[in-house]
């Protein structure tokens, strides 16, 4: 019941974000958000392995 909470909040928040940048015409932030997404993911995934010290190096 706790993760169809989040996701649905999750959905909602994206739904928002689409609708905030399609009336405010702010297309110059939606390559922003993909690229700190696919960073953010890239961590996580990577952070246990033995990659995680020459990603430090990166920032």
């Amino acid at each position: 019941m706790k993760l169809l909470t989040k996701m649905k909040s999750i959905l909602l928040f994206l739904q928002e974000f689409w609708a905030y940048l399609r009336i405010r015409k702010k297309w110059w932030l939606a390559p922003i958000i993909i690229i700190l997404f696919i960073i953010g993911i890239f961590i996580v995934l990577v952070e246990g392995s033995a990659l995680a010290p020459f990603i430090y190096t990166l920032f």
